[in-house]
């Protein structure tokens, strides 16, 4: 047998290499892409809030609705009163999160009208936050300016989920104070509606606050008619400068320090024509002793009712309220 020199045996070697690689490089150009995936539908959060008659199945039948149309619940807050005054009632707070191509806005609120249909429910609303507008408010207020301001800044920051419509006062303000200056920046109108005997302010009032979804009195220390409150036919949430139902009306400082009370505190409520007696959202306290004067009894006052009226107009947006006993009482979901 004939020997293959080293050379020879180096160009078969170099042959069969190139030919590998091309081979390769052919199969690499000719491979089929791979197919296009298009993104998932980024999952929205959804919050519906439930009241109806108490009775069996209510919890399987709104889980159901929501596992029907692919949504996963994240939590549910129940509560079933059953006190010997009013009938057992079944109050639900539901937060879930759920794709919308799947579940539009519009069949959502048809399943939901549907369950309240099923139940007769007294109250079912839904809302999804990242979606759905912002609720509108007003703010009403007199010339002491903290809660305002204290409002405005977490507004500001994206803490409280509203859109302001408008800030309405009593009092005049001038153009170089922090308010006007802060509120001209983010283009929110203010109006001085100077306030008179005959309520003859309120007309103007009702015709700036039309649009609104609720009103806010951060510290308004003007009494709303009961003519108002009819022709607004909307919610209003109050801070109060006392611990309810303790010290209503004016000076709840100087009530409370004459008391000699050990706890001060803040109320937000809802407003009704009873002064100072609407349904209690939320209260803050804090201690007090004989070392404090009138004027620490108002700067510790102050703190509380900031918080407590940012906390009760955030419970309101992420439906954590509801009103129920005839208009006297409220299930808080916290």
């Amino acid at each position: 047998m004939q020997k293959l020199g080293a050379s020879y045996l180096l160009r078969i070697t170099a042959r069969s290499v190139l030919g590998h690689v091309r081979h390769q490089s052919n199969s690499v150009l000719t491979k089929s892409p791979a197919p296009f995936i298009s993104p998932p539908h980024k999952r929205l959060h959804g919050i519906h809030a439930f009241e109806c008659p108490d009775q069996v199945g209510i919890t399987a039948k709104i889980a159901a609705c929501m596992a029907r149309r692919g949504a996963s619940i994240l939590d549910v807050d129940v509560h079933v009163n059953s006190d010997l005054v009013h009938e057992p009632a079944f109050f639900a707070r539901t937060e879930f999160v759920f794709d919308p191509s799947k579940w539009p806005r519009d069949v959502m609120d048809e399943d939901f009208m549907k369950l309240k249909k099923d139940f007769a429910a007294k109250h079912s609303i839904v809302r999804v936050l990242e979606s759905d507008p912002p609720l509108k408010i007003a703010i009403l207020v007199s010339w002491k300016d903290h809660c305002l301001v204290d409002l405005l800044h977490l507004w500001q920051e994206g803490k409280v989920p509203v859109q302001i419509m408008c800030v309405i006062s009593n009092h005049v303000r001038e153009e170089d104070t922090h308010v006007i200056r802060f509120l001209t920046r983010h283009k929110i109108p203010y109006h001085f509606v100077a306030a008179n005997k005959d309520k003859g302010q309120e007309k103007e009032i009702l015709n700036l606050v039309a649009q609104t979804d609720f009103l806010v009195l951060a510290h308004y220390m003007q009494i709303l008619s009961p003519e108002f409150l009819k022709l607004y036919g909307k919610d209003i949430i109050n801070i109060h400068h006392g611990l309810l139902p303790s010290f209503k009306g004016a000076n709840p400082y100087k009530q409370a320090y004459e008391a000699g009370v050990k706890l001060i505190g803040a109320t937000s409520h809802f407003v009704i024509e009873e002064l100072d007696g609407g349904p209690i959202i939320e209260q803050m306290v804090e201690r007090v002793s004989h070392r404090d004067g009138l004027e620490s009894f108002a700067s510790k006052s102050e703190y509380l009712e900031k918080a407590c009226l940012v906390k009760a107009i955030k419970y309101y947006c992420e439906l954590r309220i509801i009103q129920y006993g005839g208009g006297k009482k409220t299930i808080v979901f916290d």
